[in-house]
């Protein structure tokens, strides 16, 4: 099947109204780019000026509660994203996992409240350097995304991201055939719970994507796509890798 490529931003805890402005270029370059999706997910405080800038681009958030509402002080719920102009939200990043000890268990409860509000979802998987070194990363990643995702998921609204953890940020990556045979394990896991409609989930990569090495990763089997953070803050860095896709 044939899988549309998803190039996907992650600010994380940078950025502020006046770099929105990058914004209107990485736009541009989405419009050009008309085979490829194109995404960004903002800081919260950010959404809706962003959403106002770039009327159409793909604008999400970074995060998600389960709830609906309630006493869960400093969270945001599905339907204020949708408010703000969301249109999808990541959820088990790496990050989060890590600084915030959310469980796959977790990241299956949001995504779930996000797609009954009608967001798309990135779901991020993948294993520390440790457990990579052990020999364990293939299960790592199986049993993560058994535990994370949602009973009847499918591609048009689900994304799975492979992040592994010691690459984020850290200038390092996995081989190209290691990213592959993680994908290819990524994409036999989803067939287990979710038959044929796996075949129409995409499996981003993410963990220091750069112009430079973007068109590689990109070309790789089973890699529909990158999940990207610090080269997706401006448009002089990003927007090379939409071109690579």
């Amino acid at each position: 099947m044939m899988r549309r490529k998803l190039v996907a931003g992650n600010w994380k805890m940078n950025g502020s109204r006046s770099a929105l402005a990058e914004l209107t270029t990485i736009a541009a370059a989405a419009d050009a780019a008309s085979a490829v999706d194109v995404s960004i997910a903002l800081p919260a405080t950010l959404i809706a000026p962003a959403v106002a800038l770039v009327p159409g681009f793909a604008i999400g958030g970074q995060d998600v509660h389960a709830a609906e509402s309630g006493a869960h002080t400093g969270c945001l719920s599905a339907s204020m994203l949708v408010e703000a102009g969301a249109r999808f939200t990541i959820v088990g990043h790496s990050e989060r996992r890590t600084d915030q000890g959310e469980t796959s268990q977790d990241a299956w409860a949001k995504a779930s409240a996000a797609h009954r509000h009608g967001l798309s979802v990135i779901l991020c998987v993948g294993e520390t350097d440790a457990e990579r070194d052990a020999g364990r990363a293939a299960r790592v990643v199986q049993a993560q995304i058994e535990k994370s995702v949602p009973d009847l998921a499918n591609g048009d609204w689900l994304t799975i991201a492979y992040e592994p953890r010691w690459a984020i940020g850290t200038g390092r990556t996995p081989t190209l055939d290691e990213i592959a045979e993680v994908h290819s394990i990524a994409r036999a896991k989803l067939r287990t719970l979710v038959g044929d409609a796996a075949d129409g989930i995409r499996i981003i990569y993410g963990g220091s994507v750069t112009g430079a090495n973007a068109a590689a990763i990109l070309e790789t089997e089973d890699v529909d796509g990158a999940l990207v953070g610090g080269a997706s803050l401006t448009a002089a860095k990003f927007v090379p890798i939409i071109e690579a896709a």
